[in-house]
């Protein structure tokens, strides 16, 4: 077997490969499908400072090769994740981050801070895709200012790996990823969900209630490679790509283009055990090619 030890900052990952936030719930949901200490980690599911309802129903549409949500980071807030959620997850044999979400820099602050207190949970993802409502409902991940301003801030606070999830929806991703490096982040995941929609032509009214939504799957696989590699080639922290992620082979080519590890997200609801499957065809594919080890492939792609 190949060597998949995985370095995210100075945390150190079994495998590169983790759960995508919101696809997996809290890996409690998995464990009659799968081995959660096979695989290198676990983004658990958006984590507010209170409870949010999400949005109204619909709020998930399958689309050609994907699938739009709008699900509103329903979630009944960050003291009941400590109370309730963590005693249950704490002692997983493998890595627990948060989605770390915010409508405001204190309430990203005032997360992670509690958050930053919980042992058995090394790192986090900072979800800056969220509506800032201080600034008319403009997100966080598409300013420089603002996304430098957040990060800034958590990391005063945040001792632990410090993870950041870019949005795609911006005019230039590197530029928003080298503000957020410089702020102190550890590590960078790209990306989360193109903003799409979807409409039923015999109602002639949108599908989902929110009418745009988080587009996810297999059809955005193309723009992320191109931005993990865009992003992979600008900083020097390890970049975890993500977006339509099916399989193994999805995986290695994420990997060739310079992401030190990946996360599974819509696979999870056509596969619940494919993220452990992945682990197998990664190591599978190194050994059939000489690899020794992971480390050997991540950028590695041929130009």
């Amino acid at each position: 077997m190949a060597d998949l030890t995985t370095k995210l900052g100075t945390l150190q990952l079994k495998n590169p490969v983790l759960t995508a936030s919101g696809t997996f719930g809290y890996g409690t949901e998995h464990l009659d499908f799968m081995d959660l200490s096979r695989i290198g980690g676990i983004v658990v599911k958006g984590t507010t400072l209170r409870e949010r309802q999400g949005n109204p129903y619909p709020r998930m549409a399958e689309t050609p090769s994907g699938m739009l949500n709008a699900v509103g980071l329903q979630n009944k807030g960050t003291q009941y994740f400590v109370d309730h959620i963590y005693p249950n997850i704490k002692d997983y044999d493998t890595s627990i981050f948060v989605n770390v979400s915010g409508s405001t820099v204190d309430e990203y602050v005032k997360i992670s801070e509690i958050i930053n207190d919980l042992d058995k949970i090394p790192g986090i993802e900072l979800n800056i895709s969220c509506p800032n409502v201080k600034e008319g409902g403009m997100s966080f991940g598409v300013s420089c200012p603002l996304a430098a301003e957040v990060v800034k801030a958590v990391r005063k606070v945040y001792k632990k790996e410090l993870m950041v999830k870019l949005s795609p929806n911006v005019t230039d991703i590197v530029e928003i990823a080298k503000a957020i490096e410089d702020e102190g982040a550890d590590s960078l995941s790209v990306i989360n969900t193109l903003l799409g929609m979807a409409v039923d032509a015999k109602s002639r009214k949108p599908i989902l209630s929110t009418i745009t939504g988080g587009l996810s799957g297999p059809a955005i696989k193309p723009i992320a490679l191109r931005m993990v590699w865009q992003v992979a080639n600008a900083v020097k922290i390890p970049v975890v790509g993500l977006g339509g992620i099916m399989n193994a082979t999805d995986a290695i080519e994420f990997l060739l283009v310079g992401a030190s590890a990946i996360q599974v997200g819509t696979a999870n609801f056509i596969d619940p055990a494919i993220s452990v499957k992945i682990v197998d065809g990664i190591d599978k594919y190194l050994d059939d090619n000489g690899f020794k080890s992971v480390s050997e492939i991540v950028g590695g792609m041929i130009i």
